[in-house]
C-alpha cells in the first residue's frame, strides 16, 4: 500500500510566494491550520499533508497571476475541486499553494443545438444538470459524488452511465487551460471533432493537474431520453451475474448502467436504506429510450438474465422507485461503512476485459476471505470496472498490512488479465507502484511531457510519477 512521500521543501520560495499572494487576494487567501488541513483531506489511507496556504481565484486571470508567482519563484501548485478523489490527489508533499477554484462554478453557455456547453472547473455535476433540466439536455457522467466538473476531467472520472455514455475523456470537447507558467491555452474550438494538431484535450484529461490548471472546460451534452427504465435482478453466484453481463454487451442491447452489487453490499443497502432484496449478487440496470424501446430492452435482459440463473426479476418506469434504486448504489460507501461501525474504507478499484470480470470478481472474494478482510465489491461491470471497500481498524498494524497485500493482488491481477490497475480512480499518489508494472517503457514518455509542460516540476509535484527533481 503506497503511502505519502515527503518531497523537498523551497522554504524560501514558499515564502516569498505566501507574502505576494496574501496581499493580491486578501482574505481570499488563507494559512489557517484548519483550512489547510482541510485541503489536505483525503479519503483514502495514505496520510495527509497539508499545502502552506489556499487561495480561492475567481477568474482565469487570477488562476495566472498565481501560477506565474509560483514558477518565478519555485513553488508547489495543488489544484482542487471537492475533494472527492481517491488516491491522494490534493496532498502537498512539497507544501506549496492550494489552488481552490470552487468559486469558479459559472456555467458560461449552454449551446442546445450544438448539444454543448461551456463551463468553469468549481461547476458540480448535479449543479449543470440542474441548470440544464428545464432545456431538454443533461450531462451523463455519473461518477457517484457531486464532483467538480473540472475534477472530473482532471482525473478522467468515469461512474454508472460510462457503458453507454462513456468517461470524461468521451464527452470533453475543449479545455482552457493555465501552463506550468503561468500562460492560458485553449486545447480545441468547440467542433465535434478536429485534425489540428497533437490532442491537447485528451493529454490534460486525467493528467491529475500535473501538467496544468483547467479554468474552462467545454462538454458534450445529450436530450434527455423519452423514456427511462430502471430494473434489477438476484443471482445466485457472482459468475451468474458476470455471465448476464457478458451475454447482455454481447447482444447488443443498448443498456445505460449496469451494476453490480456483491453480497455484501446489498446486505448494507437493505439495511441503509431500507430495501428489501434478496442477499445475493444483485444486478441493477438502467435503459434509455422510447416508451416501447425501453420495455422490449429490459425484458430481452430478463430473459437473458433467467437463462444464467437470475431470480426475483422486477423493473420499473417511475422516477419514484429508479431513484430510490439508484440512491442506494450511490450510498454504499455509507452503507458497506455501516458493516463494520468504525473501520476505516480504503476504496481501491480495477478494470479487466469483460470476458474476464467473473474469474476477477470471485478472486478477488476468495483473496479477501483468505486474509480474513472484509471487501465488499461493486461495479460498474458494463465494462469491466469493479471497486473493493476494504474495512480496516488502521491502529492495527497487522489488519494493515494484510490489506496492503489485498490492494496490490488486486491491481497485479487486474494487470496480469490485460486490464488495468485503476479504471477510474487514477494514479495520484496511491497507484504509482503498479503504473510502470502495467504500462512498462510508456511511463518514460509520459514522464518526458510532464517535464517538457512542467520543467520545474512545480504542478501537483509527487503524484503519478512521484519525485521528478
Amino acid at each position: 500500500m503506497a503511502q505519502a512521500v515527503e518531497l523537498p521543501r523551497n522554504e524560501e520560495g514558499i515564502a516569498i510566494a505566501l507574502g505576494i499572494l496574501k496581499q493580491q487576494f486578501g482574505d481570499r487567501f488563507h494559512t489557517g491550520q484548519a483550512m489547510r488541513d482541510q485541503h489536505a483531506h483525503t479519503t483514502t489511507y495514505i496520510k495527509p499533508q497539508a499545502p502552506d496556504a489556499v487561495v480561492f481565484p475567481t477568474s482565469t486571470k487570477e488562476v495566472s497571476d498565481i501560477i506565474k508567482v509560483c514558477a518565478a519563484h519555485s513553488v508547489p501548485v495543488i489544484g482542487y475541486g471537492t475533494g472527492t478523489s481517491l488516491e491522494g490527489h490534493v496532498n502537498a508533499p512539497a507544501g506549496g499553494i492550494c489552488v481552490d477554484l470552487s468559486t469558479m462554478n459559472t456555467i458560461l453557455s449552454v449551446n442546445a443545438d450544438d448539444l454543448d456547453c461551456v463551463v468553469q472547473p468549481g461547476v458540480t455535476r448535479e449543479q449543470l444538470n440542474t441548470y440544464l433540466r428545464d432545456r431538454g439536455l443533461f450531462f451523463p457522467i455519473d461518477p457517484g459524488a457531486n464532483a467538480s466538473l473540472g475534477g472530473m476531467a482532471s482525473t478522467r472520472a468515469s461512474g454508472t452511465n460510462a457503458v453507454r455514455y462513456g468517461t470524461m475523456k468521451d464527452n470533453v470537447i475543449a479545455l482552457e487551460a493555465v501552463m506550468a507558467d503561468g500562460r492560458v491555452i485553449r486545447t480545441a474550438q468547440r467542433a465535434k471533432k478536429t485534425s489540428a494538431g497533437y490532442d491537447l484535450t485528451r493529454l490534460l484529461v486525467g493528467s491529475e493537474g500535473t501538467l496544468g490548471l483547467i479554468t474552462e472546460v467545454t462538454l458534450k451534452l445529450q436530450g434527455i431520453p423519452e423514456a427511462i427504465r430502471a430494473a434489477r435482478m438476484s443471482f445466485p453466484s457472482i459468475d451468474a451475474a458476470c455471465q448476464a453481463v457478458m451475454t447482455t454487451i454481447q447482444y447488443g442491447i443498448p443498456v445505460a448502467r449496469i451494476e453490480l452489487m456483491d453480497e455484501l453490499n446489498v446486505r448494507a443497502a437493505n439495511a441503509y436504506a431500507g430495501l428489501e432484496l434478496p442477499e445475493t449478487p444483485l444486478l441493477l440496470l438502467e435503459f434509455h429510450g422510447s416508451d416501447n424501446a425501453v420495455v422490449e430492452q429490459a425484458e430481452m435482459f430478463g430473459s437473458i438474465a433467467e437463462d444464467a440463473g437470475g431470480f426475483d426479476f422486477a423493473t420499473t418506469g417511475t422516477a419514484e422507485e429508479r431513484n430510490k434504486l439508484w440512491k442506494a448504489r450511490h450510498d454504499l460507501y455509507w452503507a458497506t461503512l455501516q458493516l463494520r461501525p468504525g473501520a476505516h474504507g480504503i476504496s481501491t478499484d480495477v478494470c479487466v476485459p469483460i470476458s474476464r470480470l467473473a474469474e476477477a470478481v470471485t478472486g478477488a472474494q476468495a483473496k479477501a476471505e483468505a486474509l480474513g478482510l472484509l471487501a465488499p465489491i461493486v461495479g460498474h461491470v458494463g465494462d469491466g470496472n469493479f471497486h473493493c471497500l476494504v474495512l480496516i481498524d488502521l491502529s492495527d498494524a497487522d489488519e494493515v498490512a494484510r490489506a496492503e497485500e489485498f490492494t496490490a493482488y488486486l491491481a497485479d491481477e487486474a494487470i496480469a488479465m490485460e486490464g488495468t490497475c485503476t479504471g477510474e480512480h487514477g494514479i495520484g499518489q496511491g497507484k504509482m507502484p503498479y503504473l510502470v508494472k502495467e504500462l512498462g517503457a510508456a511511463v518514460e514518455f509520459m514522464a518526458a511531457i510532464k517535464d517538457a509542460f512542467d520543467p520545474q516540476g512545480i504542478m501537483n509535484p509527487g503524484k503519478i510519477f512521484g519525485p521528478r527533481r
